[in-house]
């Protein structure tokens, strides 16, 4: 208690005395209750160059001259980017279309709509060949591509096939047994 009183005085001479080389040095850092009211003013010094510019010249340089960040343009596209966009954007197209379906589904009754299995399979029977192994092939491939890239980063979390070429080669073998697979399902 009383160390404290006695910092606080010798504190409060330094302050009353002239400016001297610590106080000046001190009046960089302002007081918390000068920052909370609002009434301390950071202040910097000029520049030494008395060059009367036009100071968005004078950024407008300033940017020219810094590097320019790495952009998917600058990038040769690789298939981990590719599957991982594709994994995302299948993810969104399966969950989604199954949320407007369920939905859809739901209110069927209030607005008249029949979407029993039996009509739908029988509006779906009705497509010709094409319609229908187009309809499927737009069903299948989002999920069956989801799914095999799913169990690949399944396979990661396990530590395995994480060296850059075993990436590669999962990415291309998840493309292919999407692929295979929802041809298969779409022609049955």
């Amino acid at each position: 208690m009383i160390s404290q009183k006695v910092a606080q005085q010798s504190l409060r001479r330094l302050a009353i005395q002239s400016p001297s080389g610590l106080t000046l040095s001190m009046a960089k850092f302002a007081t918390p209750a000068a920052i909370a009211t609002g009434r301390y003013m950071q202040m910097r010094p000029t520049s030494t160059t008395p060059n009367t510019t036009d100071p968005t010249k004078i950024l407008a340089q300033q940017r020219l001259k810094r590097p320019v960040s790495p952009h998917l343009s600058i990038y040769r596209p690789q298939i981990t980017w590719y599957a991982s966009g594709l994994h995302r954007i299948t993810g969104s197209i399966a969950s989604g279309g199954l949320y407007v379906f369920a939905t859809a589904y739901l209110v069927a009754p209030v607005f008249g709509w029949h979407l029993e299995s039996a009509s739908i399979a029988a509006a779906f029977g009705a497509l010709p060949f094409a319609a229908k192994f187009l309809v499927k092939l737009g069903l299948a491939l989002p999920v069956t591509f989801h799914s095999f890239n799913g169990v690949r980063h399944l396979l990661w979390d396990t530590g395995r096939f994480l060296t850059n070429k075993q990436v590669i080669q999962t990415g291309w073998t998840v493309v292919g047994l999407s692929t295979i697979s929802a041809l298969a399902l779409a022609l049955l």
